[in-house]
């Protein structure tokens, strides 16, 4: 018995095609699997000099902080090692109320304390890792392990442009990360 010719589903069948041999020469390719070095953590890290209010400076955009301004984060350390954290921003207007998210961290790698979990909806948690530290705590660098996030914090809601420069320059050169995708956070 003879199938019928069908023109729509034949060009439909060639773009299929296509569209699969163009996925498995990227999928193939050296370039598609290009891996970025481990990415490291700072050797040492003092949790009570960490603690306190930090300013965010610039970030990657992440759909959670999706028109905040004014962002910052106050840590707290707990009697059990754990520490409270506390996320704010402004969401539309600068006289608008913070928007607050609180949460807890853990520690996950007590030989530097730079490595730690976080959550803020239990029993998700999210790597939270100091990969740069100024020498008196003045700011600080937090990343992921798969660089898909990065905050650049520091101690003052403003930075000056010389240290940012450094900063960036070590991310893109030590740490592996596309700086054209920091976004720089507004603050009063």
């Amino acid at each position: 018995m003879a199938r019928n010719y069908n023109p729509h589903m034949a060009k439909i069948k060639i773009c299929l095609a296509l569209l699969l041999s163009l996925f498995g020469f990227f999928y193939c390719s050296p370039a598609a699997h290009k891996e970025s070095p481990p990415l490291d953590v700072v050797s040492s890290v003092d949790l009570k000099r960490y603690m306190g209010t930090w300013y965010e400076i610039a970030s990657y955009p992440t759909s959670f902080q999706k028109g905040c301004t004014a962002t910052k984060a106050t840590y707290a350390l707990l009697d059990d090692g754990r520490v409270d954290a506390l996320n704010e921003c402004k969401r539309g207007a600068p006289e608008a109320e913070p928007s607050r998210a609180k949460g807890k961290a853990k520690v996950v790698d007590g030989a530097t304390n730079a490595k730690l979990k976080v959550t803020f909806f239990w029993p998700f948690y999210g790597d939270y890792w100091i990969i740069d530290l100024g020498k008196d705590y003045e700011y600080a660098v937090v990343g992921h392990p798969s660089r898909k996030y990065l905050w650049i914090l520091s101690r003052a809601p403003r930075m000056g442009e010389d240290l940012y420069g450094r900063i960036l320059e070590r991310l893109k050169n030590e740490k592996g990360y596309d700086t054209t995708k920091l976004v720089r956070t507004p603050q009063p």
